[in-house]
């Protein structure tokens, strides 16, 4: 465990001065956690801290960001009323006119006509580069050949040939930052979606769902990863 320590570390040195970088450094000490397979969710609670902290002090375009990936924390702790807290201030936050031009987008998911319906509402948010896959093993495929360009991984549980979560976990064992949003018919309750978040998935989104569902997981990514940039 000498890189949790070492990324606990730098979060406590870094907690009155840089409160981003700290969050993000008790963010990587709960992924060496995960991967020893121990509870991480007293760090990824501090992370979500730091994160709504910062976002309660500044008034900057980083603040909706910052209750972003607090939400996003508190949600993978099982902070729920801690998450929706976070979620609910971002979105009274409006995004500043100039924004990165979009990330490619890799939708996963056996059914054509959900394939089509998700197609239809990125291309409606300005997302041009997707790329769909119908099995687990085609969408890991896949990644590794989209990874350079830091994919978000709209991801269905339910897949013929490997369970998303597997899919999932396979791919945040090789990129921990890795951005995906599981997309599933399943409450938000049950253990195999709880099991899926804890492990670093970056949103949920029930089935049936609106363009709204997907814009308001799609913010967070985007937020996600302009803060991972500072």
């Amino acid at each position: 465990m000498a890189a949790y320590n070492q990324f606990t570390i730098i979060a406590e040195s870094l907690k009155k001065t840089d409160s981003i970088k700290a969050a993000l450094s008790y963010v990587l000490a709960a992924e060496c956690k995960i991967r020893q397979n121990k509870d991480s969710s007293d760090e990824i609670t501090e992370a979500g801290k730091l994160y709504f902290g910062f976002a309660k002090k500044e008034n900057t375009y980083g603040v909706k960001n910052a209750y972003l990936c607090a939400a996003k924390c508190f949600l993978r702790a099982g902070r729920y009323d801690d998450a929706k807290t976070a979620f609910e201030k971002s979105k009274t936050l409006k995004r500043n006119a100039t924004v990165e031009s979009l990330r490619p987008v890799m939708i996963v998911d056996d059914s054509k006509s959900i394939i089509l319906k998700i197609e239809n509402y990125l291309e409606k948010l300005g997302y041009k580069d997707t790329h769909s896959f119908t099995t687990g093993k085609e969408a890991l495929s896949g990644y590794k050949k989209l990874l350079k360009t830091n994919p978000i991984i709209l991801l269905d549980m339910g897949l013929p040939d490997i369970n998303g979560d597997v899919v999932a976990n396979k791919i945040l064992s090789e990129k921990p930052d890795a951005q995906i949003i599981v997309i599933t018919a399943d409450e938000k309750s049950t253990k195999r979606v709880k099991d899926t978040i804890s492990v670093g998935v970056l949103a949920f989104i029930q089935k049936p769902f609106t363009i709204k569902d997907l814009k308001d997981a799609l913010n967070v990514a985007e937020s996600e990863n302009s803060l991972s940039k500072k």
